[in-house]
């Protein structure tokens, strides 16, 4: 048997007296692409930047590739070398060059030489179709291609596992193909990731599971042609018609 990639057990997370995630459990297998699905508020990033311990859970367990991540003795800095994440934002130094984004954490964290650091940053803004813009400044890249080196950059630390909060959230319509397709081929090459998106044709084509949140909770979990293609709860049902037909009206509201 594969030992799990991610295990999330009973995880509970409070902002003072808000709860916003309430006993959440899942497992991810390797390879396993996750998507979350929920309307804002629903706390799907809260539960995303509690993997890495980007937010510190109120309670509950997260073991990521092994390694209790809230275990109060861990080394939470080796651990998070394994993890990559992708925001909202594309949080690029903008003073920094490309290829120097990519090479810095390599360098610092990893202890990685600079020629195979370079090498290594090439290799994956190559892999999101942007050899070409290795020495361009961020603010001279488009939203879209500031959002593939963020990719390139989170790749470059050769992690197992990949967390994507929204990452199409903040670009124009025209862009998000782009940045989607950089994440289907990281699909298809077997990389494990936990995917916040409103894209609801990406989760249904290319997520082996949709968790659906509302209200802290996970309200329905499965398969994505189950989730999406045929709900069972009466939230995930309302959530869905609203996403996939925006001038449908919930007739509870």
């Amino acid at each position: 048997m594969t030992e799990p990639a991610v295990v999330i057990t009973g995880l509970k997370k409070s902002f003072g007296p808000l709860e916003v995630l309430k006993d959440i459990d899942l497992t991810v297998a390797p390879g396993e692409v996750v998507c979350i699905i929920g309307p804002s508020g629903s706390g799907k990033s809260t539960m995303l930047r509690c993997v890495n311990l980007l937010e510190e859970p109120t309670g509950g367990k997260i073991v990521v590739n092994g390694v209790e991540m809230t275990d109060p003795d861990v080394d939470i800095d080796r651990a998070r070398t394994k993890i990559g994440m992708v925001f909202q934002g594309f949080n690029l130094f903008a003073h920094l060059s490309v290829i120097n984004n990519l090479t810095v954490a390599q360098r610092k964290v990893l202890k990685r030489g600079e020629k195979e650091a370079e090498e290594v940053a090439r290799h994956n803004l190559e892999r999101v179709g942007l050899s070409e813009k290795a020495n361009a400044m961020p603010a001279q890249l488009s939203g879209g291609q500031q959002q593939r080196v963020a990719i390139a950059r989170a790749l470059s630390m050769s992690p197992e596992v990949m967390l994507f909060d929204e990452p199409t959230s903040a670009l124009d319509p025209e862009l998000v193909g782009d940045v989607l397709g950089v994440m289907r081929q990281l699909a298809d090459e077997g990389m494990t990731m936990l995917v916040v998106t409103h894209e609801m044709q990406f989760a249904r084509e290319v997520a082996d599971k949709v968790l659906f949140m509302d209200g802290g909770y996970v309200v329905e979990q499965g398969p994505a042609a189950e989730v999406i293609g045929n709900p069972q709860h009466d939230r995930t049902k309302s959530f869905l018609a609203r996403v996939l037909n925006p001038t449908h009206q919930d007739p509870t509201d």
